[in-house]
């Protein structure tokens, strides 16, 4: 178990995996336009709240495989999402209860399975340098930023 005063940084994935959740509750409202923003290039970007989860999965499992690559001294496999810049047909789908409740299980056990792959990991392992790669800690810090993609989509209260 680990000391209260260095709390598993799995759990910042968690809270960011709640954040996201939050946001998707009210996505049931979506009228099916596209949601513009611009991407940090300045460059135009459509979102829905299937993109959103899309992504928010896609970051969750690739960087879930990077920190279990580097605790298995492994090189992690290359990261080939298309990504933000692309909105599959299959985003454009209505998004229902059902679409919902299965966001929230995918999500929820992702996001527990940093909590539990950190905490076998052990309070030792999250600081510790890697050649070319970011601390367990650190992952989890980004990871946490993944609130991004929800954001994006927004509350449609």
């Amino acid at each position: 178990m680990t000391d209260d005063a260095d709390p598993n940084p799995g759990l910042l994935v968690v809270a960011a995996v709640d954040r996201c959740l939050e946001l998707a509750r009210t996505w049931h409202a979506w009228d099916g336009r596209p949601i513009a923003r611009t991407m940090d290039d300045g460059l135009p970007n459509t979102w829905t709240p299937h993109k959103a989860l899309r992504r928010i999965a896609d970051h969750l499992v690739d960087h879930l495989h990077q920190v279990e690559a580097l605790l298995a001294g492994a090189t992690p496999l290359p990261d080939e999402w298309l990504g933000r810049t692309v909105t599959l047909d299959a985003d454009w789908s209505r998004f229902t209860e059902p679409d919902y409740a299965e966001a929230c299980s995918r999500l929820r056990r992702l996001g527990r399975w940093y909590v539990l792959r950190y905490e076998t990991a052990g309070a030792d392992a999250w600081d510790q340098p890697r050649p070319d790669a970011w601390t367990l800690r650190e992952i989890a810090e980004h990871v946490a930023g993944v609130t991004y993609y929800a954001d994006q989509v927004g509350s449609l209260d």
